[in-house]
């Protein structure tokens, strides 16, 4: 709440950085998500909430309890990833649900999306 205040009483711009997302929508307007120090997906705060594009943004919004609200979690497979060795293509790759073998092979970019922006190759741009 403090945050929200200062923001604006002295309508300045703040980065605020989480691991708990459930914070977010309370100080922030955009949001941007991040693998291995790379913004995975990126766009309007809400819009990223209520319709995750990238499914590491997906996993990580399945994890935040909702009381009251029983729901399936995307819990992740795989090896987590070295981050001093990052693997070639997509670093997500290794613990992704839907990996395809181009992600194994080709980084994706950070692509506009009709809302926000995913560097994922589900997306095509």
């Amino acid at each position: 709440n403090l945050i929200a205040k200062l923001q604006k009483q002295l309508n300045i711009s703040i980065l605020f950085i989480s691991h708990d997302l459930s914070v977010i929508p309370h100080v922030s307007h955009r949001i941007a998500i991040m693998y291995l120090g790379r913004i995975v997906e990126m766009g309007e705060t809400e819009e990223v909430m209520q319709n995750p594009q990238h499914p590491y943004t997906q996993s990580l919004l399945s994890a935040i309890p909702r009381v009251g609200e029983k729901r399936a979690r995307t819990v992740l497979a795989g090896e987590v990833t070295d981050p001093a060795n990052p693997p070639s293509g997509c670093a997500f790759h290794t613990r992704c649900p839907r990996v395809m073998d181009v992600c194994k092979q080709t980084r994706p970019e950070l692509k506009a999306q009709t809302q926000g922006a995913v560097a994922c190759h589900l997306f095509p741009q």
